[in-house]
């Protein structure tokens, strides 16, 4: 777990509707916010539709570009590559949510736990 120093994290992440089920990939500045929209279906769309909620991965970055990068690089990928990737980090495709909702105190601050982001890669 890092410490949040007032830094800006991005997120790239990826919604299941259930272990091997529908997946939805995103990026955001704020995924406790974001999955909290998904999860209460406040937009209209996609994951709304198909009831998409599960946070089953996430990697972190400090630069929009980047997140942006890694998110179009993955919706390139296979989706058998992005299950080896959500069972990488989440063999049980529990919902991480409940993770970032969990009042982790540091310093007086609620953080997130945070997953570096890895350098662009394909299985």
């Amino acid at each position: 777990l890092l410490i949040n120093r007032g830094s800006i994290a991005y997120y790239v992440y990826l919604l299941a509707s259930r272990r091997h089920g529908t997946l939805y990939l995103g990026v955001t500045n704020d995924l406790s916010r974001r999955i909290h929209e998904h999860k209460s279906k406040v937009i209209p769309g996609f994951s709304a539709k198909y009831d998409v909620q599960r946070l089953v991965w996430y990697e972190t970055y400090e630069r929009i570009d980047e997140a942006i990068a890694r998110e179009k690089s993955l919706k390139k990928w296979r989706r058998d590559w992005k299950i080896r990737l959500i069972e990488e980090m989440n063999p049980d495709w529990s919902d991480l949510y409940l993770i970032l909702t969990s009042n982790i105190v540091i310093l007086g601050q609620r953080v997130p736990p945070r997953h570096s982001g890895a350098a662009e890669r394909s299985p």
